[in-house]
This record gives structure tokens, sequence and C-alpha cells, in this order.
């Protein structure tokens, strides 16, 4: 930053909030309102108060570009919402910062290797087909079925299962009940502003130790047996575990394998089913969408069950997910703390005080989103996508902190919507709204009831 440019720099303004509060009430009442509402009347550099915290909410792309990749040391992740994190996953690669999360990185990138997520495509599709299975006794008696507690489960198993490389069934409800109870508690504790750690022996503080013991036993016990047979199973657990530090040699500790995998099954799984969730809700009230959707998996498939080699055929289909990733990304916001003084857009970012990128915001930016409030699923056409600006559209975040499972995400979201849309069309159950609600994702309010409707077979080719 020249000395020219912090003198030019104006102050942002922003809404005032209460005296001590800050914007918390609006918070908590509507978040997406208020972010909303504070872009249109404030522009794409906003300034607010959290609390104590005073929090900069950055929505042009070229800012958030500034943040998450040029300047991504000035911005780090000693944020309120990250050190809340760490009382779930500990020092993972969520939450991690400097040369130890760059040494974790290093580590854990060759279990993401395309090559290595291309072969757990099958044991996706296999899940979703059991799945559909249980779903076959509910479509023949007409109720409903709660799709995001149904995406939960099947992608708990999932990344489980890509993680282990053994089946997780049995531990599914247990695990997924105490994400569900942490998730929420994280959420709400954010939200009020309640910045103590879950130890005094309230119920609340009671239930999120007793969830957070629930994830912690199962993860490491899994551990200790996988050191009995140290063999190479094609999982991910077994790629962490083999991982030696290219200057030092060392691998990780049990502590730390047990804090990456959390992060792995917290953010392989909660990104995943919230994403699918809403892929499901929105195809209910596009017809027109779901049509093209049903034609191109029926054109490419005629019938069978997906594989990988059919993944780059499913363009359409990548793109609904894509769609629905921008209308209702999982994560709302994006929150980092300032080591020195900045400019963004033209304006002065003090340090000390934090800034949040928000997903939610960007995309649907009006000046790079044309009607950003519709479902338009060939706004990600490859045309298309190529003229956008990087930074307009960034679910997984972006930069070298951009999630390291978004391939992994990507290709499990395609072949479980392909694999569903073959069977059944799904259809809101009567008198309920689609409308979000805040967890640690942005979920679909209630759960989401819906009808299973059986589609006609397709004649195999």
């Amino acid at each position: 930053m020249t000395t020219a440019a912090a003198t030019a720099a104006r102050i942002p303004t922003g809404p005032r909030g209460h005296l001590l509060m800050g914007v918390l009430p609006q918070v908590r009442r509507d978040i997406l309102g208020f972010l909303s509402a504070i872009h249109r009347e404030y522009g794409d550099v906003v300034s607010y108060r959290l609390g104590p915290i005073k929090s900069h909410l950055i929505a042009h792309p070229d800012g958030v570009r500034h943040v998450l990749q040029d300047h991504v040391k000035n911005y780090t992740k000693d944020h309120l919402s990250y050190r809340m994190g760490k009382w779930i996953t500990g020092n993972g690669l969520l939450t991690s910062q400097g040369d130890f999360w760059l040494r974790q990185r290093r580590l854990a990138q060759p279990a993401f290797h395309r090559q290595r997520i291309a072969g757990m495509a099958a044991q996706m599709i296999q899940s979703t087909e059991a799945m559909l299975q249980r779903w076959d006794a509910s479509a023949a008696q007409g109720t409903p079925v709660g799709i995001t507690e149904e995406m939960m489960r099947l992608s708990l198993g999932i990344v489980g299962e890509a993680l282990f490389g053994t089946s997780v069934e049995d531990q599914t409800a247990r695990v997924g009940a105490a994400f569900n109870e942490l998730s929420r508690q994280i959420a709400e504790r954010f939200r009020s502003f309640n910045m103590l750690p879950p130890v005094l022996p309230t119920r609340n503080d009671r239930a999120f130790r007793a969830a957070r013991t629930t994830l912690k036993e199962t993860v490491q016990g899994i551990i200790a047996t996988r050191r009995q047979r140290p063999e190479d199973t094609g999982d991910l657990l077994s790629m962490l575990m083999a991982a030696r530090d290219e200057d030092t040699g060392t691998g990780m500790t049990d502590a730390q394998l047990g804090d990456e995998v959390l992060t792995m099954l917290l953010a392989g799984h909660e990104t995943t089913a919230t994403t699918l969730s809403w892929v499901f809700g929105l195809l209910a009230k596009h017809p027109d969408v779901e049509a093209r959707l049903h034609a191109e998996v029926d054109a490419v498939l005629a019938g069978r069950a997906p594989t990988v080699e059919d993944v780059p055929k499913l363009g359409y289909t990548r793109q609904v997910v894509e769609e629905a990733m921008r209308l209702y990304p999982a994560a709302v916001i994006f929150s980092r703390t300032v080591m020195e003084d900045d400019v963004i857009g033209g304006f002065k970012i003090p340090k000390g005080t934090a800034v949040d990128v928000s997903p939610y915001v960007t995309h649907r930016h009006p000046d790079f989103w044309e009607e950003p409030d519709l479902f338009r699923p060939e706004r990600f056409a490859p045309e298309a996508a190529a003229k956008r600006h990087r930074f307009a559209w960034f679910p997984f975040s972006g930069g070298p902190r951009q999630c390291i499972g978004n391939s992994f995400a990507m290709m499990e979201s395609q072949l479980v919507l392909a694999t569903v849309a073959q069977r059944y069309q799904l259809r809101e159950a009567p008198g309920f709204t689609l409308q979000p609600e805040s967890h640690l994702s942005l979920r679909p309010f209630g759960g989401l009831p819906m009808h299973l409707e059986r589609r006609s077979p397709v004649a195999r080719s």
C-alpha cells in the first residue's frame, strides 16, 4: 500500500447499530437480510460493529480477491469465528494458520489427488443407491422424507468411507446427531456473541461437550485401530498416516490426525449435504430446469448407473449444482482479522479490525449477475463462466486457503444428483416453504420434507 493510496483513501460508512451490541440484534434476527440491505445501501465496502469487533463487509470480487488471494498474509484466521471452530475441530486445516497450516496442507494434499478422488466414485454411487432402496418404501406409502436429514446421512456415510475405507453405517446416526448439536450451538453462540468456551455446567455446555466427546472418541478409536494395521488400504486416512514432511521426515501425531479427520468429516459432509438439499428444493420449484436435467441424465446414462467417466458428460448437472451453491452457499461469511493498515476499493481498512467476505452477497452482486435472485443454471455454461470475474463465485473460499476437498464435493454432488434423478422426482410437502436458516451452514428451514415420485425407467442402450 503506497502512502498516496492511504492518504487518498476514504473511511467506509455503515449502520451505526446499538451502542454496546452494534449490529448484533439485526444479525441475530436475519443475517441474510442484514447483509443484503447494507450492501444495497452502503456499497461494496461497509463498516459496522459486531459487539466490540469493528468489521467491514467486502462485497466486490476485486476486494474478495484482495483478501483471499493477493494479500492473504495480511488477513488471518485469528478471528472469533475460527477460535470457536477450534472448539470442535481443534487445530485442523480449517482453523490452523501460518507455517503449521502450510505443513499440514502439504501433507494432506496427495490424499486429494484427482486420481485418488476418482477412485471413490463407485462407493459414492453405491451409497446413493442404498439410500434409494430405503426411499422405495416411503414412495410406496406416499410418506414424505426429510431431504436435509437424508443428505446429511448419505454424505456422512460417503465421506466416512472415503476417509476410513470401511462402512461407518453403525456410527452415522450417533456422529450425525453430534455434528447437528455442535452446528446448532456454534451458530447460536456466534449470533449472540457468546465467546465463552463451553465449560460451564449449563445444559447447553454439557450437550456441547458430550457431542464433542462423541466425535473425538469415534475418530480416536478408528485411528487407534488403524495404527495396529498400518498398511495402505487406499483411503484418505491411510494417505494421511503415511504422509511425511519433506524437510523433517516426520508424520502427523495421533492428536493432529484426529483434528484433520474431524475437520474433513465436518466440512466434507455438512457442505455437500446442504448443497444437495438446496438442489432438490430448487428443482421442485423450477420444472423447466428439472426437465432439462432429466433429459441430460437419461441421454448420458440411458438407464445404467453413472461412473466416474460420466462426470465430464454431465455438464448441465454440474451447472445445477453450481447455481444452487451461488444462491445458497453453505458458508454465508468468511471472516479475517487485519494485521496491518490497508486500502480496499479506495477505503481504509485499519489494523486490528476484521473483514467479512460473503459468498451470499457477492454471489448476488448485480454488477456480475443478471437478475441475481433467479435460479438459472446456464449461468455456469463454460462460455458464460469464462467471462466472469474469478471471485464472483467462491463457495469454497479462494486463494491458498480454498477448500482442499472442493473436487471431491463437486464430483460427489454430480454423481448423487444424477443417480437420484434417474429414479425420482422430488416434490415439496404441502404447506412447506423453501427458505434458509443458519446453522454452521445455510440449510433449508425445517429439514425440507418432500414427496417422492417414481420416474419411468429409461431403456438401456
